[in-house]
């Protein structure tokens, strides 16, 4: 038997239905009371008319969390230099597909995980748990990682790095070329570095292989607590930086 997880989507419909079930109840049994003894309608209850205020409210925060746009908090520097420790950013529902909350029953499909995309997904090994990770192996395809050089179906990702060390640590920082676009990585200069450092493996059909842009300091598909990522474990895509309360010009910036 599958246990019913009680997380913020399973909040908020229990929300709505407690709200408008009230409001709904209220107004038939009063409707009813009233026909029956053609008398004025009651003067409504307190908790009648909060329910009736907050019904409509509730009905739009579950629609836009469930099917548009969904906030997120950076937990960790697994993404960095794209994304750091404390970046509230927004995530995209509607790029892969439109999911119902709690069950997450696909009803419509509106698009895929490309190769590139930063996109947020539930860990495997704990749906409770949400990862954010780049997409870097699609279905089928035969990912290498070896001594900081990614390969994929036999072809070098191009990436270079600069001398510079990243904010006085001691990673350096690089790009890669991942799909269409160009992203910045980091890498560790220092002996502090993830124990799987090469990895070689085929992603299974309906999968996904997730890397984060910290590459020596990103628990992702190269860590068998993570592994392969199943398509319907997707949440959406990363689009965009709308708050960071110690670097303000973080905000607004794109995710890419």
């Amino acid at each position: 038997m599958t246990a019913i997880k009680f997380d913020l989507s399973f909040i908020l419909v229990l929300f709505v239905v407690l709200t408008g079930g009230i409001w709904l109840g209220y107004r038939l049994l009063a409707s009813t009371t009233h026909r029956a003894a053609t008398l004025p309608l009651p003067t409504v209850p307190r908790y009648v008319e909060i329910s009736r205020a907050l019904f409509p409210v509730a009905v739009i925060v579950l629609l836009i969390r469930s099917f548009l746009f969904e906030p997120y908090k950076i937990p960790s520097p697994s993404m960095m230099p794209t994304l750091q420790s404390g970046d509230f950013i927004f995530v995209n529902k509607f790029a892969y597909g439109l999911r119902l909350p709690i069950s997450n029953a696909m009803i419509l499909e509106t698009g895929r995980p490309r190769r590139g995309d930063v996109a947020v997904f539930r860990l495997p090994s704990n749906p409770q748990d949400n990862y954010i990770k780049r997409v870097v192996g699609l279905p089928n395809d035969h990912v290498v990682y070896r001594d900081h050089q990614l390969v994929v179906n036999g072809e070098r990702i191009e990436s270079s790095f600069t001398p510079a060390l990243y904010r006085q640590s001691d990673a350096i920082v690089g790009e890669e070329k991942l799909g269409s676009a160009t992203h910045a990585i980091l890498h560790s200069q220092s002996g502090h570095v993830l124990s799987v450092r090469e990895f070689e493996e085929t992603v299974p059909e309906g999968h996904y292989f997730m890397m984060g842009d910290n590459r020596d300091n990103s628990q992702d598909s190269r860590s068998s607590q993570v592994g392969f990522v199943p398509e319907e474990n997707f949440v959406g895509k990363a689009v965009v930086v709308w708050l960071n309360t110690r670097d303000l010009s973080r905000v607004g910036d794109t995710i890419r």
